[in-house]
């Protein structure tokens, strides 16, 4: 059974790491499992959680779904509404 903190780092890692700015919680859940085989889905997210918690992630729902994104990467809902970047 793998960590959180570890499960965290492969997060970060991976969202660092990906073309997209933001992702879904399938893709990060799919990276996680591939350095970490053991994870399971709960756990992964109860670490993404903690990580938007700490203000590391955010998230970004378009209305029907909700996706990730590493904070103050990528265009942000505040950047949208205020015109400006963090």
């Amino acid at each position: 059974m793998a960590s959180l903190d570890e499960i965290k780092k492969v997060i970060v890692d991976f969202a660092t790491n990906t073309k997209k700015s933001k992702f879904y919680f399938k893709d990060m859940e799919k990276a996680v499992q591939k350095v970490i085989p053991d994870a399971k889905s709960r756990e992964i997210k109860k670490a993404a959680t903690a990580l938007i918690n700490e203000g590391t992630l955010v998230y970004f729902s378009t209305g029907s779904s909700t996706m990730y994104g590493l904070k103050g990467r990528g265009i942000s809902l505040e950047t949208e509404e205020t015109g400006k970047a963090d």
